[in-house]
């Protein structure tokens, strides 16, 4: 039972951070998103794991205002969310869609060019280029 009641206060916490990045920060990168929020069992500590599509400065520049600004997103979220301890929120860049894009741009570049296939005349000779 506790596992769910986890589950539900994990997703509670994205839900919320979340409307409170859009709400209350303005960040440089192109796209800031929660990718996934663990709470501790005793609901004193969560870990919320970022992902930032920018530049590495971008990314830099997001956890840090994450940090300056996580006393305040905290008060907030004890406002908006009613449990016996709101957690202390541990910010932690999450690069998996990173790696997942550069990955299908490699597979995109070993498929450059399609297969050529050599031309065939209507008995299935293959024609070849005219020699100089």
């Amino acid at each position: 039972m506790a596992k769910h009641r986890l589950e539900r206060v994990n997703e509670m916490l994205k839900r919320e951070l979340g409307d409170l990045f859009l709400r209350e920060l303005v960040f440089d990168a192109q796209l800031v998103t929660i990718q996934q929020v663990d709470v501790t069992p005793d609901l004193k500590n969560a870990h919320v794991y970022v992902s930032v599509i920018g530049t590495e400065s971008q990314r830099k520049g997001v956890i840090s205002l994450l940090h300056t600004r996580r006393p305040h997103l905290q008060f907030l979220l004890s406002r908006r969310i009613i449990i016996k301890h709101t957690p202390h929120l541990h910010f932690k860049l999450d690069s998996g869609i990173e790696r997942g894009t550069r990955i299908i741009h490699l597979l995109d570049e070993l498929n450059l060019l399609p297969p050529v296939e050599p031309a065939a005349d209507e008995f299935g000779n293959p024609i070849l280029p005219p020699k100089s």
